[in-house]
């Protein structure tokens, strides 16, 4: 089967999946509670797995391994997005019943900043093969950075660049938006605060972006694979929305996970600048990812149990 043709089925099969998660698994201005939140995670797994199962089937094994190493590593980068999100939420006071759409419209919004960068990468990478060691090098930096900082806690929306560049350069009100993304004053146009929070989600998005897509990188080098890049990261980042309910009453059990993916951005970092005199396989990297990030989760909520006096 063709490339062209694979495109079309994945773009099918991302659309259908869309409808029947809109449709069906959400009713607009309903709240999502724990267990519908986890019905649409289960729903986006079990699809993304199943693409796994098609790329296996028309590419091989070697082109399967690489989607899901890179679809597990977007995935776990982007729980790292969620309690930037909650944050957001909180500081707009978005209402439940509001989080749904908002969330879908600022995700739709990620996706198109991905595509541009996977672009942009695609084509640095196939002209300049030094770009992959700043990438590295950018990468365990990054990981280092975030091992021994709390920026997630310290994220204030209100100082953030996304929030000042709209307010700067935008018709923005503070008022009650009624559940309404643009409103009327005085015969102008104004952004509500959900209009708001679309576009940090998205612009915010372009920051996480900087990190995943370099990561990306490593496991699927070749340029050439582009599907393989796409896939993995529209996946990934169309199951953040069910993820985010799933996840926004336990972001505080998590305290070790932003250590784990700071250990997968080193491992992944140093991968890159060591690839020219030692070959990790990419089912290596598959484990390390599991390993690090399961490792982190499962240390946090022992942490957090509470302790049995003797």
């Amino acid at each position: 089967m063709s490339n062209e043709v694979i495109y079309f089925v994945f773009s099918g099969v991302v659309i259908l999946a869309l409808i029947f998660d809109l449709g069906l698994l959400s009713k607009k201005n309903s709240i999502v509670t724990t267990q519908k939140a986890l019905l649409q995670t289960a729903f986006w797994v079990v699809l993304s797995f199943a693409f796994c199962g098609f790329i296996w089937f028309e590419h091989g094994k070697e082109d399967a391994v690489k989607y899901i190493s890179a679809y597990l590593l977007e995935w776990s980068l982007s729980i790292d997005n969620i309690f930037v999100f909650i944050i957001i939420f909180t500081f707009f006071k978005v209402k439940p019943v509001n989080y749904s759409r908002v969330l879908l419209l600022g995700i739709l919004m990620a996706i198109l900043f991905r595509i541009a960068f996977i672009a942009l990468g695609s084509q640095l990478v196939a002209k300049f093969d030094w770009v992959m060691y700043i990438f590295g090098v950018f990468l365990v930096f990054t990981g280092i950075k975030m091992f021994s900082s709390k920026e997630d806690h310290d994220f204030d929306p209100e100082t953030n660049w996304a929030y000042r560049l709209m307010r700067k350069f935008l018709r923005t009100t503070n008022q009650e938006p009624h559940n309404k993304f643009l409103v009327r004053i005085d015969g102008k146009v104004f952004l509500t605060r959900l209009a708001m929070v679309v576009i940090m989600l998205g612009l915010i998005d372009i920051v996480f972006a900087i990190d995943s897509i370099p990561a990306v990188f490593s496991i699927i080098p070749n340029p050439d694979d582009k599907l393989l890049i796409y896939s993995s990261n529209i996946f990934a980042v169309l199951g953040l929305r069910s993820l985010f309910f799933l996840l926004k009453g336990a972001a505080q059990k998590f305290d070790y996970l932003q250590q784990g993916i700071a250990v997968v951005l080193l491992f992944i970092g140093i991968k890159m600048l060591i690839a020219h005199f030692v070959h990790i396989p990419v089912y290596v990297s598959l484990l390390a990812i599991l390993f690090f990030i399961g490792g982190s989760i499962i240390f946090s909520i022992l942490k957090k149990a509470p302790k049995i006096n003797d």
